[in-house]
């Protein structure tokens, strides 16, 4: 069982159309299941017309998945239940910090702590009082929940997983630091909903791309702690443009709705992205 899940926040382009591929490939090699998943917790820049058009795009590239659709925003009940017992194991805590005052204390700090991602949350809630947190919590001050890694670590013990294209790994959570996992806005983060859909879908291989490799660290762990299923994962190459940059959704010329209008066919987007498709066969 394979998944594609995007976020309807723009136009698909060819490196939507590598992940796309390279899932329902490895899902029909298998004999298996490809599905579609919306990621739509974003509520400021999810819209209904790019949801719309990423199915059109993926149809014409020769796609099918069964319905009904898993959206994210239909299970905001789940993420909150996954929370609550993280929660119940003392492996989170409120942060009540603004962005703003994050970025004045690690310019303030003389050696900040940086991951993969760049600069790392210096941990200033962390030291917080259960007392004073349910005070400024009762009070109504706006929190997003991080995940205290070193004590979710200790609590996991030496955990591992495996990469189809990278062998087996030996998960290192702290790479991305106290992570966001309820954002103040909304109840749950990307980290946790992934985790979450992935165990109630029944996904045995992840596929996505080579950047996301230092989530599945932390992904791992969270699956760990709330006793989901362990998948294999698969992090396939990137598609960049001619400076070398990963294609981002304002790549309009590599887009899939531009790249149709200019007769390419379905058979040559795959010709475009052979390369990657061959070394994830």
């Amino acid at each position: 069982m394979t998944r594609f899940a995007p976020s309807p926040t723009g136009p698909l382009h060819l490196g939507h159309a590598l992940a796309a591929l390279v899932a329902w490939d490895l899902a029909a090699r298998a004999g298996g299941t490809f599905l579609l998943r919306i990621e739509d917790i974003d509520r400021t820049r999810c819209r209904q017309e790019f949801e719309e058009e990423l199915m059109a795009d993926l149809r014409w590239l020769g796609l099918a998945w069964p319905e009904p659709v898993r959206r994210q925003s239909d299970h905001l009940t789940d993420y909150a239940a996954a929370l609550g017992r993280l929660r119940a194991l003392g492996v989170v805590y409120p942060c009540f910090c603004t962005r703003g005052e994050i970025e004045r204390e690690v310019r303030a700090m003389v050696s900040a702590p940086h991951g993969p991602e760049g600069l790392l949350y210096p941990g200033t809630c962390r030291a917080l009082g259960a007392e004073e947190r349910d005070a400024r919590i009762a009070a109504g001050e706006g929190h997003a929940w991080r995940l205290d890694v070193a004590r979710a670590a200790a609590v996991a013990g030496p955990i591992a997983w495996h990469d189809r294209r990278h062998g087996r790994q030996s998960a290192q959570p702290e790479v991305l630091g106290d992570v966001v996992l309820a954002r103040k806005d909304i109840g749950t983060s990307y980290h946790l909903a992934v985790v979450v859909d992935d165990a109630a879908q029944g996904i045995s291989l992840v596929t996505r791309g080579e950047d996301l490799l230092p989530c599945t660290h932390l992904h791992r762990l969270l699956q760990h702690l709330l006793g989901l299923p362990v998948p294999e994962w698969a992090h396939h190459p990137l598609v960049r443009d001619a400076a070398g940059r990963r294609l981002a959704k304002r790549d309009h010329a590599a887009g899939l709705r531009t790249l149709r209008e200019q007769g390419v066919t379905p058979s040559g987007i795959r010709d475009r992205l052979a390369w990657a498709l061959r070394e994830m066969a």
